[in-house]
């Protein structure tokens, strides 16, 4: 892709977590993420997209994270598959899955507090 396509996309999410070990052993066990962790401090980790390379996005300490705020919405090839490994990462699900118009989705909550949804496209 040229830079002009990637004019006013979303390039990166940032979230807050109470516990950055937790955060990786969560999103690491559901979703085979890869992290890169800087320093000096371990107040902050990147978080690298689905090819292994590009960091797409990061966590950062905050003691005082809260659920709420906007909601990031990952992609499933496989919902059911993703539901699951949402639950033995240890995932709280907060909502479905359920039925909308062109798909299927459900809503957790990770180790933190922070709410994210799920979704695949109907019949997937």
């Amino acid at each position: 892709m040229g830079e002009s396509t990637k004019h006013h996309r979303l390039d990166y999410l940032e979230l807050p977590v109470d516990d950055l070990a937790a955060a990786k052993a969560f999103y690491g066990a559901a979703f085979g993420w890869e992290f890169t962790d800087y320093g000096p401090g371990p107040d902050y980790v990147g978080i690298k997209g689905g090819d292994g390379e590009d960091e797409i996005g990061g966590f950062r300490l905050d003691p005082d994270a809260t659920s709420g705020g906007p909601l990031p919405i990952l992609f499933s090839d496989n919902l059911d598959g993703s539901l699951q490994a949402v639950r033995i990462a240890g995932g709280e699900i907060a909502i479905g899955p359920y039925d909308f118009p062109g798909g299927r989705r459900f809503h957790f909550h990770d180790p933190s507090g922070n709410e994210l949804a799920v979704w695949s496209p109907a019949g997937a």
